[in-house]
C-alpha cells in the first residue's frame, strides 16, 4: 500500500519517512541545526517547491529541548514558534493552518509532530477538509494518503537509530529515506536512514 510520506511518534521516540513515486532521488542530510530532505547528486533538476525542506529540528524552548519534525516547510515556522515560547499545540496548529495543505495535484496534507522536553508529544495534520492536532500517549501514525488521521500504530523503536530503520523498512511502498529522533537524557538524538 502506498501511503506517501508519514510520521510515527510515541511519547519518547519518533520517525519521519519520505515515500515517493514521483521524486525517489532524495536523501536526508545533517546540517548545523536540522535534518534536511534534498535531491541526491544524480537527481534530475526540478522546480517543485515540495522536494527539499528541513524535516527535523531540535530547538530550545522554555520547557527544555523539543524535537519537531514533518513533511515540509512547516517544520521551520513550528520550530520558530516553539523557540519563542508558543505551547507545542499552538505552534503546530497555527503553522499548519497558515501554510495549509500542499497545493499540488493531490492536495497533499501537511503533517508534523513534536516531542517536548516536558514529556508531551503531539501529532498534527492539515488536509483539505480538516486540521487535527492530538496529544500522543502511545505510538501514533499519520500519513499524507490513506492514513490521514492520527491512528495508534505498533512501533517498537526505542532510540533514534532503530526509529529511522524501522520506519524505513515498514511495508508501505516506495521508501526513499527516513529520520529518527528519541529523547536521550535531557536532550535528543537523531539518526538518518538513506537506504544505502
Amino acid at each position: 500500500m502506498y501511503i506517501g510520506r508519514f510520521l510515527v511518534v510515541g511519547p519518547d521516540v519518533g520517525a519521519y519517512r519520505v515515500s515517493s513515486r514521483s521524486f525517489p532521488n532524495r536523501q536526508i542530510v545533517e546540517r548545523e541545526d536540522a535534518l534536511t530532505v534534498g535531491p541526491t547528486p544524480d537527481a534530475p533538476e526540478t522546480d517543485n517547491p515540495y522536494v527539499a525542506y528541513n524535516c527535523l529540528q531540535i530547538v530550545e524552548t522554555p520547557t527544555g529541548e523539543t524535537a519537531v519534525f514533518g513533511n515540509g516547510s512547516q517544520v521551520d515556522p513550528i520550530a520558530e514558534k516553539l523557540e519563542s515560547g508558543y505551547p507545542a499545540r499552538d505552534a503546530l496548529a497555527t503553522s499548519l493552518l497558515a501554510l495549509d495543505y500542499e497545493k499540488d495535484d493531490y492536495n497533499t496534507p501537511r503533517i508534523a509532530a513534536t516531542i517536548g522536553g516536558d514529556g508531551e508529544a503531539l501529532i498534527g495534520i492539515v488536509r483539505r477538509d480538516a486540521l487535527l492536532v492530538e496529544t500522543v500517549e502511545e505510538p501514533t501514525l499519520v500519513a499524507t494518503y490513506e492514513h490521514d488521521e492520527p491512528t495508534a500504530f505498533e512501533f517498537d523503536a526505542t532510540d533514534a537509530e532503530s526509529a529511522a530503520s524501522e520506519a524505513y523498512t515498514l511495508e508501505f511502498e516506495h521508501a526513499v529515506c527516513a529520520a529518527g529522533v528519541s529523547r536521550s537524557g535531557e536532550g535528543f538524538e537523531t539518526a538518518i536512514e538513506n537506504g544505502e
